[in-house]
């Protein structure tokens, strides 16, 4: 069963602020990175606001920032620690 201590809204900030952190650390604007990822400043601005944002459009900005092998590992972890573990049913 799922914790209830973190909040999907927390999350979603501290995505934004992540990736507001890497944009600035790398010297770009909103828009520069919009433009280097085929995307709309207004989503960018989504994004680090924690606003609404797609699964697309998270994983195109992680790719950017290579941390997409990064959140793959820890999927695939997950994954495995799942399976592994056994069925009471």
């Amino acid at each position: 069963m799922l914790k209830k201590s973190v909040k999907i809204k927390d999350v979603k900030l501290q995505i934004g602020q992540l990736i507001k952190v890497l944009r600035k650390k790398n010297k770009l604007s909103q828009e520069d990175l919009a433009q280097l990822l085929d995307l709309s400043r207004i989503t960018i601005q989504n994004l680090e606001s924690g606003k609404n944002f797609t699964i697309d459009t998270l994983l195109k900005v992680t790719q950017h920032f290579d941390l997409l092998d990064v959140l793959h590992q820890q999927l695939n972890e997950q994954l495995n620690e799942q399976k592994n573990l056994k069925s009471f049913y």
